[in-house]
């Protein structure tokens, strides 16, 4: 099952606490936040770039199938149209407006574009879970300030 940008920002909301009365707890709890979320992480990253060398491929299948350059048999297994324009006949520099609006392109890339920001999501906890050591210290800095120490 694939991980779900929800599910790690709900994680995050609960794992993110810092009880203040348990500072030395949460301190040590930073190795492991870190080992739990860059496992996420190096997952995600791999799986971003099977998409994308999975993308790459169906867009060159798509512009052979666009282009009249892939056979019946091949037009079959994937249960394509035998014309994907629709007898048009469009100039070359036209062939964008059709694959961007390809379906099949399209969620490819929507399935690209959730990943980046589940990589980019997960990366920004890490960098929180880097600095945590420097909010205890804060916290302990301020409760020193408050009581007058």
């Amino acid at each position: 099952m694939a991980l779900r940008i929800e599910d790690v920002l709900e994680m995050w909301k609960a794992d993110s606490e810092i009880d203040e009365m348990k500072l030395d707890e949460s301190s040590r709890e930073s190795a492991r936040l870190h080992a739990k979320y860059l496992e996420m992480l190096s997952v995600s990253r791999l799986q971003l770039k099977k998409k994308e060398a999975e993308y790459h491929t169906l867009l060159k299948d798509k512009w052979m199938w666009y282009n009249g350059k892939m056979s019946k048999d091949e037009i079959d297994a994937r249960g394509w149209d035998y014309d994907p324009l629709n007898g048009l006949k469009v100039l070359k520099g036209d062939m964008d407006y059709f694959y961007n609006s390809d379906e099949h392109i399209q969620t490819a890339k929507m399935k690209i574009d959730y990943l980046k920001e589940l990589v980019s999501t997960l990366e920004e906890i890490i960098s929180n879970i880097r600095w945590r050591h420097q909010n205890i210290k804060n916290i302990i800095e301020w409760n020193k300030f408050t009581s007058g120490i």
